[in-house]
């Protein structure tokens, strides 16, 4: 039994436009294991769907390999593929659905095309729909439906055929954040209850905070970063994991200060919701700038994280810094940091 469900060794992929060669991924080492719901995050343009399509030789490596449950999909046959393809499902931010389908038909799609019986495939599609919540909307036509609701049906016939896997490629950046929400939902009661290992493509780090375990960041071509969610989160070690982790909300901008020295602090469960900063800012009586603050849930966990500039003054910028160290919180000095 392979070690992981999907393995990628030094995959590169290179496209030809107008004669220039434009390379669009550079050397790539993953690892997915089977149950997992991966993240792989990045800017447009990092590359990342380019990723996603090589994982089912949608599109083909220049370069590298890519294994399916320890068969590498470069040594297969044709016949071979299709039938490894059988076991990876994928779904899209425009849903992809047919037009002139009902939702019922649109799920029995795939089965029809690998040849399943009409009331058998019926059968499956109803037990589909009743999964992803949409049993009365069987006889309807997508064009009567909600961008959640097409997600849904997306989703449905994605998992038509029983897939192992499940490719998201931007999945949810077509609904608003309340739907977003709910398909995300969806997505991880299927991996606890069927253990679908599922890969989602996005640029939102809310969407991997939200359902992801581990998460890979691709900039320009390149793996920046990989690890769990809440490592990523927690430490940021390269510029564009760093980027995407300080796109926080809730940001509060107060009385303009001179100090230009910038520290990062995480938190995690009870400290997310206690006042280090006010019980600071009264031991140290002195002011700090908040650039940023923020409290996210990973994995049923709460996890902050506050940018503050410090006072110009170097001893009660100290003081503060130890404050927090001595309340075992992580500090990061940062520099350059732009809010």
């Amino acid at each position: 039994m392979a070690e992981y469900e999907i393995e990628v060794k030094h995959l590169s992929k290179t496209f030809e436009q107008k004669g220039v060669h434009v390379e669009a991924l550079s050397d790539i080492n993953l690892t997915i294991e089977t149950g997992d719901i991966y993240g792989i995050i990045g800017m447009s343009g990092a590359g990342k769907s380019t990723l996603v399509r090589c994982l089912n030789y949608l599109e083909k490596p220049t370069d590298g390999q890519v294994f399916i449950e320890g068969k590498d999909l470069g040594t297969l046959s044709e016949k071979e593929l299709r039938a490894q393809r059988s076991d990876i499902a994928m779904i899209f931010q425009h849903f992809n659905l047919l037009m002139q389908r009902t939702v019922l038909d649109n799920i029995c799609f795939p089965l029809e095309i690998t040849k399943v019986p009409r009331a058998k495939a019926v059968e499956r599609a109803k037990e589909l729909l009743e999964i992803v919540g949409l049993s009365e909307k069987m006889l309807a036509y997508p064009a009567q439906l909600s961008g959640g609701q097409k997600q849904r049906v997306a989703i449905a016939r994605a998992l038509a055929t029983n897939p192992k896997i499940l490719l998201c490629d931007e999945a949810t950046s077509a609904l608003d954040p309340t739907t977003t929400k709910a398909i995300l939902a969806l997505l991880k009661e299927i991996n606890e209850k069927y253990g679908i290992t599922i890969v989602i493509i996005t640029h939102e780090m809310a969407v991997v905070q939200e359902v992801c375990t581990h998460v890979a960041i691709i900039d320009e071509g390149n793996l920046a970063e990989h690890g769990t969610v809440e490592e990523v989160f927690s430490r940021p070690k390269s510029k564009a994991a760093r980027k995407l982790v300080f796109q926080g909300e809730g940001t509060a901008t107060y009385e303009e200060m001179k100090g230009k020295r910038c520290i990062r602090i995480v938190f995690s469960s009870n400290s997310s919701y206690e006042p280090v900063i006010a019980n600071m800012i009264l031991t140290c009586k002195a002011p700090v700038n908040i650039l940023l603050a923020d409290t996210r849930d990973i994995g049923g966990v709460a996890h902050g994280q506050m940018i503050l500039q410090l006072p110009e003054e170097e001893a009660a910028a100290e003081k503060m810094i130890q404050y927090l160290k001595n309340r075992k919180l992580e500090v990061e000095e940062l520099t350059n940091y732009v809010g």
